[in-house]
């Protein structure tokens, strides 16, 4: 029974709901039992898994979201497919904030409006989805990353779009090409100038969230647009690549975490650039 039982959960992205596992012979108080002793969890009312897969798929968040997805649809009958934030996360996509571990979002494949359900920690978002626009991640069907960036940009904010479609580019996880046809394709949308607003001002060199949030920063702030991801160096010689670069005002910016200058051989590297430009400062003055 147990060969059966495991080839069953397979079949199903791992995740059986209670009256599978009662057709599949085992008694509600084997499914307790096993429950209790960490063999089978519950990651949403009426649905298990196996405890190792649980475990397993902790270390990996997209794996972990993908299985949470896997409990969403195996305890509903509405035909959801993961999208937004959850898609983001099956996909590896850098996201703005921090998405919370409990919340899951889904897209209802029909007609209609509304982004509520009568499951507790599930967000359900009514939307057209084509076919083209669905793909799988872990067996778990979710919308492909092209239409996830845009529904993530047309429902947040311009920054939140900036972020997740410049990191999805810059891991070639998409394209600009992949992009422009989703916004085509749902040009009458709610929130879709914004989203072709950030798509228009996204950057496949961007290297980090705070790369792209500075970017929006200086938009804003009506400073010249930098280039991004440039190698300096001074009498010949490369020092370092740094993210923003102004070549006309000899200037350079770096958008790093608090790590980076903490660690003493990048705090040196840092120095060695600033003083390759404050010598081309000196000759160009001259």
């Amino acid at each position: 029974m147990a060969d059966e039982l495991i080839a069953l959960f397979r079949e199903n992205n791992w995740v059986l709901t209670n009256q599978q596992l009662v057709a599949a012979g085992l008694s509600p108080k084997q499914i307790v039992r096993l429950t209790r002793r960490g063999i089978l969890t519950s990651p949403r009312r009426g649905t298990f898994m196996p405890g190792t897969v649980a475990e397993s798929a902790s270390a990996d968040k997209s794996r972990a979201e993908a299985l949470r997805v896997s409990a969403v649809i195996a305890a509903s009958s509405m035909g959801v497919i993961a999208s937004h934030r959850s898609a983001a996360i099956m996909h590896g996509l850098d996201l703005l904030t921090v998405a919370s571990a409990r919340v899951v979002t889904v897209t209802q494949p029909r007609r209609g409006g509304g982004s509520r359900s009568g499951y507790p920690a599930v967000r359900v978002r009514t939307a057209e989805v084509p076919q083209e626009h669905v793909t799988t991640r872990f067996g778990v069907p979710c919308t492909t990353v092209a239409r996830t960036v845009i529904d993530l940009a047309r429902n947040g904010s311009f920054d939140a779009g900036v972020v997740v479609a410049d990191n999805a580019l810059h891991a070639k996880k998409t394209t600009r090409g992949d992009l422009e046809a989703i916004l085509a394709r749902c040009s009458r949308w709610p929130g879709i100038a914004t989203a072709r607003r950030a798509v228009e001002f996204s950057d496949e060199r961007a290297e980090s969230v705070l790369e792209s949030l500075a970017r929006v920063i200086m938009a804003e702030h009506d400073l010249d647009p930098p280039e991004l991801q440039v190698w300096v160096g001074g009498e010949g010689s490369r020092i370092g690549r740094v993210d923003f670069l102004w070549r006309k005002h000899r200037t350079i910016a770096e958008a790093d975490g608090k790590a980076k200058y903490e660690d003493p051989r990048r705090a040196s590297w840092q120095l060695r650039i600033k003083a390759a430009f404050e010598r081309a400062s000196r000759l160009g003055s001259g």
